[in-house]
């Protein structure tokens, strides 16, 4: 990495700095800034959440090793704001699970005037979340051993299960939900099941049935192309084909799961054709920086990135997707009846995560 691009490098992690507050109306201290949204609906709301910090938090410390001491330094505070806000998006009753939103009370959809006071609104915990915290919150691996016990017991097939994920038949009801709550359907969302995994081959926990059912759900989606033909059903929180071979990269390219492995070639193969027509910036960086982690040997051109809108959606929430009238789930694909999220600070962490991996042409 030369000097200059170790400055802009710098630069930018400042930048990320200066937007994690410092404590106001809307986002206590320590929180990066998120807002949902929908256009169609003329909507738009400050959103106190964990998932874009813990996000942020997971990015930076994963380049950390490759920045200059100054930026390491940044990071370290920056983490050290973060974590502090962990506690208040724990379990309600003390587990150590974590939720989208405060839990102690409840602090669903957050500085709005109307979801927030319906209970269908409010999510329980989920394994998106909670696996992000334990990565980037020192936990024994007792504590993983333990969720690992307890995502088993959420993974039971509900009745109409087929309306809401897709995996083989073969593994059905094996398969780890997304959510912890009782009320939830099962749903099985690709994205939030490559961190959970993450966070289970980091510890190196033996693979047990659920985890050959998720590996199998995980390879056929991307073998039958699921995730290009059907990506919201796949991934109901990201439904996008770019940020969906995003997290399998995130996976892929820290660890060397036999299981998964033919999912490597077909993926290179794939984010190379995309490049070649996407236009859009933010998904040319998740793409390009997918390519460098799934074949370390790739080089992608180093070019100076400008972005001052920070109109990247990366997280969504259909509204309608966890009903289980036909008719209302027909219409949860659409974006009218979907809430999306953006994050200033979440876009450079992935810019920043593009530019340490590349290499001047």
């Amino acid at each position: 990495m030369t000097a200059e691009q170790n400055l802009d490098i710098d630069a930018l992690i400042e930048r990320i700095a200066l937007c994690q507050t410092q404590g106001d109306a809307f986002f206590p201290d320590g929180i990066f800034p998120s807002y949902r949204h929908n256009k169609y609906l003329f909507y738009r709301r400050p959103d106190t959440n964990i998932f874009y910090t813990a996000t942020i938090v997971f990015i930076l410390n994963h380049i950390k090793g490759k920045v200059s001491a100054k930026s390491q330094t940044i990071i370290k505070y920056i983490t050290e704001k973060a974590i502090k806000n962990y506690p208040d998006f724990q379990n309600k009753d003390g587990l150590k699970t974590y939720n989208f939103w405060k839990t102690k009370p409840s602090k669903h959809f957050p500085n709005g005037k109307i979801f927030k006071h319906f209970d269908h609104f409010r999510i329980p915990d989920d394994i998106d979340d909670t696996a992000l915290i334990y990565l980037t919150l020192p936990h024994s691996k007792e504590d993983v051993l333990w969720l690992k016990e307890k995502v088993k017991l959420h993974s039971l097939p509900a009745p109409k299960e087929e309306k809401y994920s897709i995996p083989p038949l073969g593994v059905r009801g094996l398969v780890y939900s997304t959510w912890f709550g009782k009320n939830m359907p099962i749903e099985h969302d690709v994205c939030a099941l490559c961190n959970l995994m993450y966070l289970f081959e980091k510890h190196q926990l033996p693979h047990n049935e659920y985890d050959e059912a998720v590996f199998v759900f995980l390879r056929d989606v991307i073998l039958q192309e699921r995730y290009i033909n059907n990506a919201f059903k796949v991934a109901h929180n990201y439904a996008n084909t770019p940020l969906i071979i995003y997290n399998y990269a995130r996976l892929l390219g820290d660890f060397k799961i036999p299981q998964i492995e033919v999912c490597r070639e077909k993926l290179i193969v794939k984010i190379k054709q995309l490049l070649d027509n996407e236009l859009n910036t933010m998904n040319r960086v998740i793409l390009e920086t997918s390519l460098l982690k799934l074949d370390k040997s790739e080089t992608v051109v180093n070019y100076q990135l400008s972005i001052n809108n920070y109109q990247f959606t990366y997280f969504i929430a259909g509204l309608l997707s966890s009903y289980e009238n036909p008719i209302l789930y027909f219409f949860a694909p659409f974006k009218i009846t979907q809430m999306e999220w953006q994050c200033e600070a979440h876009e450079l962490a992935l810019i920043v995560e593009r530019s340490v991996g590349t290499v001047a042409s």
